[in-house]
């Protein structure tokens, strides 16, 4: 638990550096749009300390990722990862000088809340494998969220920014379980096992995805379908496949836990991409 909460702060902190550098590197860089300018926007950013800490912060969340994954049931990782949202709200109203009205600092009690009930209550990652095709199945789904990347731009407007959100967390979902399903790091056993390629193609689909959806539209309705996506669908195939389960009679403290924490997350959604502009909802 220690590790997953440690990928939550890095991840909602990293989020924050990088709005700030993006802020100044807009600043800039004059009046512009279109591709060229992306580019331009981003060289600025990255030659910025606060981007390169923020990816210094990401890649090391993702190693407490998969710390935790290994070592705690999917379940209460994904409520973690879920609650970087609290994090970056609270980060950004100290840096970026974003304010969060009364519900807002109240969903962040929530998240800490359900967080503790999970503390509290998970017990040990599961000690089954799985069924042999899950692996595939995995795979199968990471293919299903590329192709939905790819054609986001010729999703129905009005659905778009939740399909893409919900394919982002379907994607990152398949991370978590495929963590779970690489037992050897060998070279010869990771090339045969199809998690491995899961992994692989469900991260980079799932930032595809992701990018496009806070690209396209509302960032509340895209980080909200992406917090349902990496949370529900993962703690399911962990119960159910991998043997995931909680201390002995505590199974209902981790049940209020994991639904008070996503409700919470739910509820600071807006803060799926630390704004640059306060007042601002949608990323052009």
């Amino acid at each position: 638990m220690v590790c997953a909460l440690g990928a939550s702060v890095c991840f909602g902190t990293a989020t924050v550096l990088q709005a700030m550098a993006a802020r100044t590197a807009d600043a800039g860089s004059g009046d512009g749009e279109g591709s060229a300018f992306a580019v331009t926007l981003f060289l600025r950013a990255v030659r910025q300390w606060r981007y390169l800490a923020g990816l210094a912060l990401d890649g090391l969340g993702f190693l407490l990722q998969i710390a935790a994954l290994r070592s705690v049931p999917i379940y209460a990782v994904g409520a973690a990862l879920a609650s970087s949202l609290a994090v970056t709200a609270v980060v950004s109203a100290r840096l970026l000088k974003v304010r969060l009205n009364g519900a807002e600092w109240g969903a962040v009690g929530v998240v800490c809340a359900g967080m503790a009930l999970l503390g509290i209550a998970s017990g040990t990652e599961g000690d089954r494998d799985g069924p042999p095709a899950l692996g595939y199945a995995m795979l199968a789904t990471a293919l299903a969220v590329l192709v939905l990347a790819l054609l986001g731009g010729r999703l129905p407007e009005r659905g778009r920014p939740l399909a893409l959100g919900l394919g982002a967390g379907f994607g990152f979902g398949v991370v978590e379980v495929s963590v779970r399903l690489i037992d050897s790091l060998a070279p010869s056993d990771l090339a045969t096992n199809p998690a491995t390629y899961a992994l692989l193609v469900g991260g980079g689909a799932a930032f595809l995805s992701l990018t496009s959806a806070l690209q396209r539209g509302s960032v509340t309705t895209a980080t909200a379908g992406m917090v349902i996506g990496e949370t529900i669908g993962p703690a399911l195939v962990g119960v159910v496949w991998l043997g995931d389960r909680t201390r002995e009679g505590l199974a209902w403290v981790a049940v209020l836990g994991f639904v008070v924490a996503v409700a919470g997350a739910l509820a600071l959604a807006r803060f799926g991409e630390a704004p640059v502009d306060a007042d601002r909802e949608t990323i052009p």
